[in-house]
């Protein structure tokens, strides 16, 4: 693989999914053994558990030791910060994380915000002071509303050193689709779906999708320009329903094999 190549870390949001068994894992696989399996086949993961709970340093520390070397976490806030404005949900969060931080794993907190959370000037407040909460941790932001589509988002983001994510999303009216734009040195691709019917139908429904070949070889031509000035290009795949996030994580890497970027 070329070196430009070489910067590709591919994975998918979460691992531990019932319906992945005889899709990616094979049949009769448990719970307990499915990351063990996935570290096989992948060098990054996103870890969304812990936007549900807070995750656990003994946890991380787990993770931790059956990863192999190079392997990376991105973490996912815990909701209390991005759906429900506490704040105070952050040091106890970016302490858990010590175990990632010492093996040299954290690829970085990802704080995604729904899409109810415009660009407002309480908004824009409130984002700044979450980013100073965990700003001594790489950081990624996902919008999903369409007002942060702004040039001020990027300047913003590029003053702080905050990678923003360029999210694959239907071509919904409100959802926010950006050109791909670079506000650090890591670029962040996170791929749902392109379903509009399935949109607003439920989290499960949301990311019942897959990608073809042929939109893989084009998102990887569109992304070009960003990927060329960027250390690192995360790509990671988040349409979960029956495996195909596993599936598609695959496609891309063999295709990007195939393709001159």
């Amino acid at each position: 693989m070329g070196r430009d190549k070489k910067k590709y870390i591919v994975g998918t949001s979460g691992y531990s999914f019932a319906d992945w068994v005889g899709e990616f894992y094979p049949p009769g696989t448990r719970s307990r053994e499915m990351f063990d399996i996935y570290v096989r086949h992948f060098n990054a993961v996103e870890l969304n558990f812990s936007f549900y709970r807070m995750p656990s340093a003994r946890m991380l520390a787990s993770l931790v030791g059956r990863s192999p070397d190079g392997f990376e976490f991105w973490v996912k806030a815990n909701r209390r910060t991005t759906h429900e404005h506490d704040r105070s949900a952050a040091d106890e969060f970016a302490e858990n994380l010590a175990p990632l931080l010492e093996a040299g794993k954290l690829a970085g907190v990802l704080l995604q915000f729904p899409q109810s959370f415009h660009r407002t000037v309480a908004n824009r407040r409130y984002l700044a002071a979450a980013l100073e909460d965990f700003s001594s941790l790489p950081l990624a932001v996902e919008f999903r509303h369409e007002s942060w589509d702004r040039p001020e988002t990027v300047e913003g983001l590029c003053a702080r050193e905050v990678t923003l994510v360029i999210p694959d999303v239907p071509p919904i009216r409100g959802l926010y689709r950006p050109e791909p734009a670079a506000t650090s040195k890591v670029a962040y691709f996170r791929l749902h779906s392109r379903n509009p019917d399935k949109w607003y139908a439920g989290a499960a429904a949301r990311y019942d999708y897959s990608y073809s070949e042929p939109e893989i070889r084009q998102m990887l031509q569109s992304w070009s320009a960003v990927a060329a000035d960027a250390d690192k290009v995360y790509t990671l795949f988040n349409n979960c329903h029956r495996g195909q996030a596993a599936a598609n994580a695959a496609a891309f890497k063999r295709i990007l094999l195939q393709v001159n970027l």
